[in-house]
């Protein structure tokens, strides 16, 4: 079965008209449907629209123009919406920064993708103030403190739409990639594809208009920003919290009325680690729908949540997902969206028989929804591409019917005693263990020349955990090349957006560290 031959979700073509266009006929068709609430505060979208046509005049009087690159560093709240949506009505590039960023980091992304103007909530005022020392700026607007021009820029005079506009194939963000392994490159969107990844969200989870998504993620990461542009698409309703929440998850859904939540990363194994609980099923609702599920997670949500899960694969070179699940097989991110071909090569780029793992790696059938590039980064590019085929770093395998199966990152991974670790492999056992709420495997130096394997562990609230105990219980279940011969023990992890522990900040130091090697503990060699 060659890549153009095999199975694949049909989607429509992705129109010429832009998120621009649709808004402002939604909010003459629709001007009083929710779109938002949050909080105490209902938002109906000719409202949302007006205020987003209000920011959108005001900076353009301001003197920015289509083109430029704005910041926004802002928390999770409606006015970040707002921003969202006025930069790409007049086709200023939108540039997302993580609240949570401080120091060299914060700088790295007003350097690396030339900022011309910021909007940012004053709270994070002191964590700029270096930074806005050594950038000039065009234009920068503060929303609340002494200054607030956010509050000017909603009171702006014109609410009429915006006298510019973007085409649909102009660049209108900036989205860092994940950096979970390395530094983030800037991956350059356009108005369509922006507008591709919530079309295929709305096929993944057959939302129908007036339904409500519980809306959690955070807005300086594409997958928030792909559900906010799939709620206007779709015309649902998004119940918005200020950030996820293990604990309260279930309870979120139905206090806001959802029918569909979305999982990322580790967010469902951290909900299963829960203590059951009445809302476990009695939530209302019907699906779940992401990215990242192990496959022996995938039976407990549905039985235990009451869930059909939807599952699905994408990244932020492309789109939101590139395959979608639909038929329910665990364990599966599905098959390809008809917009796109997909392929498992070997290391030389050919393609691999079903069952073997290799490279997973697409090729947009129109050019408009493939890989745009990196921000001013040409040898990004080239390495990111091969004969036409985007690269993703990621492994997977298909099988005879043509679904494909995640199978882990190519990059994380480590080399000891001669052979090839997985991290997701080792880690997948780890988190069976009761005790374990997150682990993480990182490669550090080895006095041999290769690595030795280092695991970070954050126990379950209320359990106690010893490294003898663990490696105990490692011992039946791992292969002696994937024994872990440091542990150290962690209250939380640095994350991306989408929750993934940043792999790139976790410690190589092994001092301090309980160390196998020298804990006189005796394992049974035979197995381990």
């Amino acid at each position: 079965m060659s890549a153009d031959t095999m199975p694949s979700v049909a989607m429509p073509p992705v129109p010429d008209t832009t998120l621009r266009t649709a808004m402002d006929a939604q909010a003459l068709s629709d001007p009083d449907r929710i779109y938002c609430s949050f909080g105490e505060k209902v938002w109906r979208f000719g409202a949302l629209n007006e205020a987003v046509n209000r920011v959108a005049n005001g900076l353009l009087a301001m003197g920015l123009k289509p083109g430029d690159r704005v910041a926004l560093m802002l928390p999770s709240h409606p006015d970040h919406i707002i921003s969202i949506f006025a930069l790409a009505k007049v086709g200023l590039v939108r540039v997302p920064i993580n609240v949570s960023l401080v120091g060299p980091s914060l700088a790295y992304p007003f350097e690396t993708f030339a900022v011309d103007a910021l909007i940012a909530d004053a709270d994070y005022a002191e964590a700029l103030a270096p930074v806005l020392a050594a950038r000039p700026l065009k234009a920068l607007v503060w929303r609340g403190g002494e200054a607030d021009g956010f509050a000017g820029l909603l009171a702006h005079h014109d609410a009429a739409p915006p006298p510019v506009a973007p085409g649909p194939d102009d660049i209108i963000a900036i989205t860092p990639s994940s950096g979970t392994t390395g530094a983030p490159k800037g991956v350059l969107k356009s108005d369509r594809t922006l507008r591709a990844g919530p079309m295929a969200i709305l096929r993944l989870t057959e939302a129908q208009p007036g339904e409500t998504l519980l809306f959690w993620e955070a807005m300086h990461h594409g997958a928030g920003v792909a559900v906010l542009i799939a709620a206007v698409l779709g015309k649902l309703q998004l119940g918005m919290v200020e950030r996820f929440s293990a604990s309260r998850f279930w309870q979120q859904a139905k206090q806001h009325g959802a029918a569909r939540v979305h999982y990322l990363g580790s967010v469902l194994p951290m909900v299963l680690k829960q203590p059951e609980g009445p809302d476990d099923r009695s939530h209302g609702v019907s699906i779940a729908w992401g990215g990242g599920c192990p496959a022996e997670l995938w039976r407990p949500v549905e039985e235990r949540f009451g869930v059909t899960m939807r599952e699905g694969y994408g990244l932020s070179e492309l789109i939101t997902f590139c395959t979608v699940n639909l038929t329910g097989k665990v364990g599966a991110i599905g098959r390809p969206l008809s917009w796109y071909e997909a392929m498992v090569a070997d290391a030389e780029g050919r393609p691999l028989p079903p069952g073997e793992v290799g490279e997973l790696c697409f090729r947009a059938r129109d050019p408009a929804l493939g890989f745009l590039g990196y921000f001013r980064n040409p040898k990004a590019n080239e390495e990111a591409m091969r004969d036409g085929w985007f690269r993703t770093g990621d492994l997977a395998r298909r099988d005879e019917e043509g679904d494909f199966f995640f199978a882990g990152r190519a990059k994380d991974s480590i080399r000891r005693r001669g052979i090839n670790i997985s991290a997701w492999e080792v880690e997948r056992v780890l988190l069976d263990h009761p005790s374990i709420e997150e682990v993480a495997l990182i490669g550090v130096p080895s006095a041999l020349g290769e690595d030795e394997i280092k695991i970070f562990v954050r126990r379950a609230a209320g359990t106690a955990l010893a490294p003898e105990e663990l490696l105990r219980w490692c011992a039946p279940r791992l292969p002696y090349f994937q024994l872990p011969r440091f542990v150290d023990f962690v209250e939380d992890f640095p994350r991306t957006p989408t929750q993934r522990i940043r792999k790139m900040e976790l410690s190589r130091e092994t001092f301090g560290c309980w160390d196998l090697e020298t804990s006189g503990l005796v394992l049974d060699r035979k197995r381990a």
